[in-house]
């Protein structure tokens, strides 16, 4: 399922389950955090994907994201019993993961330094 979401490219995709209203307002709402964080987002994609195959459980939720940005793709997937918890840590840890890239962007930018040209320059 194709959003936009206060014109921001959202995209969820629900697999072996059912996309709620309430789960894609509960993404939706979420994901709007990481895009006032971070204006330089191009697109995001949440995949919500029941596992039926956990022995001893009923059943797991794996939410993964990928937030598509100038530099390598953010892929990150988190698993839960329960499918809005999953959506809460993995958009946590979407949040943490652009804090930390545009902390380094900022600490490269600093690391400027003068150029020292090894010649005699005539005095004028």
């Amino acid at each position: 399922m194709h959003m936009q979401a206060n014109n921001h490219d959202l995209i969820i995709t629900g697999i072996h389950m059912d996309l709620t209203d309430s789960l894609k307002q509960g993404v939706t709402e979420k994901v709007e955090k990481l895009f006032r964080h971070e204006e330089r987002i191009i697109r995001v994609k949440v995949e919500l994907e029941c596992d039926h195959t956990k022995s001893g459980k009923e059943h797991e939720f794996i939410a993964k994201g990928h937030i598509e940005i100038n530099g390598p793709t953010l892929n990150v997937s988190v698993r839960n019993e329960d499918c809005h918890k999953a959506i809460d840590l993995l958009v946590d840890k979407l949040d943490r993961m652009l804090r930390r890239r545009s902390r380094l962007r900022i600490v490269k930018r600093k690391d400027t330094h003068g150029v020292d040209i090894p010649a005699n320059l005539p005095k004028v």
